[in-house]
């Protein structure tokens, strides 16, 4: 399947991968926002705030009621990368990290600018939108790593010892690269990483999730994505304690009724980037739908906000948008946002051809989209 040939996507299918964009994005920023009235809480003062049952409802955060953070934030310019790399390439220029890189760069202005820097004509629509500019806990590796201009890589990764989920929490998207290769998708999502996070399971994590989401993404049962992520990280170096954090999680839903020991004891109780995937992958496998699975995925010790964002982008990459809470939606901040970006990527992946080309392209696309 062709990410940029109208040809080979018919209707339907254009119509399933936009549910599967959109509900992995408010998805994700369903269980960001679940997640963060729960964050800085242990699990007793969690049920001593809202109930025995813990948190099962947004509750407010940040002054409102289905407020997100950084990780929904960076996740959206993710996307703007990745449609801007998808246009460069009628340059003949074709390098997602490099595109990816400079939309985290406008992400990072959003975190020390008042607002929209108008004389910046690379900022495309997404870095315009006012509401972007608050600063919701973001992860310390990823101002630093975005602090300077300078590409992170493999062989030079910016923040080497960073083993913190920030990375983890913006990949999402790569997995939604339905027309690529897994291994080309793990790829991606482990040179993005070293951006800003070097440690090897901060970047493998990140690949494992983006390859799940695949999976997903494709049309393929939870388990089956999982196993794909296990391939591909068996041949990386550095892979094992990703490895044995999944295992563990495939192992645990085996094991009895889910509860929040059990998310814990994978690791959701610590920002380490391997154990709240595994979290994140159990919640989504054990889940009995999208409700069940984000409460379990917030309610523990650890930074719940990032918990819930990896399961909610997992479960709505696997259900679509229409398996959300609708009540939770009408709450959610910046949601006519997703919805836009969600729907302009899944347009150029499945319509790129007719938006832009090498000879003649749509003005008003590359007016939100700016090749740079």
């Amino acid at each position: 399947m062709a990410t940029t040939a109208a040809a080979v996507w018919g209707r339907a299918e254009q119509q399933d991968f936009r549910a599967r964009v959109r509900g992995c994005l408010l998805g994700g920023a369903l269980g960001d926002a679940l997640g963060a009235g729960a964050d800085g809480l242990t699990l007793d003062g969690i049920r001593g705030a809202h109930g025995p049952d813990g948190l099962t409802e947004p509750a407010p955060a940040f002054g409102r009621r289905g407020a997100v953070t950084a990780a929904t934030q960076m996740s959206l310019f993710t996307v703007d990368g990745l449609i801007r790399a998808q246009i460069r390439r009628d340059t003949g220029v074709w390098h997602p990290p490099t595109d990816v890189h400079r939309a985290h760069l406008r992400w990072a202005a959003t975190q020390h600018d008042w607002g929209p820097d108008e004389r910046r004509e690379d900022n495309g629509w997404l870095a315009r939108e006012e509401w972007l500019y608050a600063r919701r806990n973001p992860p310390r590796a990823c101002l630093t790593g975005l602090g300077d201009d300078r590409l992170g890589t493999l062989d030079k990764p910016k923040n080497p010892t960073a083993a913190d989920s920030g990375a983890l929490v913006r990949s999402a998207p790569f997995g939604l690269l339905v027309g690529w290769e897994p291994q080309l998708v793990c790829q991606l999502a482990v040179e993005c990483a070293a951006q800003t996070h070097g440690a090897p399971a901060a970047g493998l994590a990140a690949g494992a999730f983006a390859v799940t989401v695949h999976g997903l993404a494709r049309g393929g049962s939870p388990e089956a994505a999982v196993d794909r992520a296990l391939e591909q990280l068996a041949a990386r170096p550095g892979h094992e304690p990703v490895t044995e954090a999944l295992g563990r999680a495939l192992g645990a839903v085996r094991e009895g009724a889910p509860d929040p020991e059990r998310v814990a004891a994978l690791g959701a109780d610590e920002d380490r980037a391997e154990g709240q995937l595994a979290a994140a992958v159990y919640c989504a496998l054990v889940g009995e739908d999208v409700r069940h699975g984000l409460r379990l995925a917030v309610n523990h010790d650890g930074p719940s906000s990032v918990t819930g964002a990896l399961t909610g982008a997992l479960l709505g990459a696997l259900h679509g948008e229409t398996a959300l809470p609708p009540a939770w939606l009408a709450e959610l901040e910046g949601r006519a946002t997703v919805l836009e970006l969600a729907d302009d990527f899944s347009m150029e992946m499945t319509q790129g051809a007719a938006l832009h080309g090498p000879a003649e392209s749509s003005p008003g696309w590359l007016a939100r989209y700016p090749r740079g």
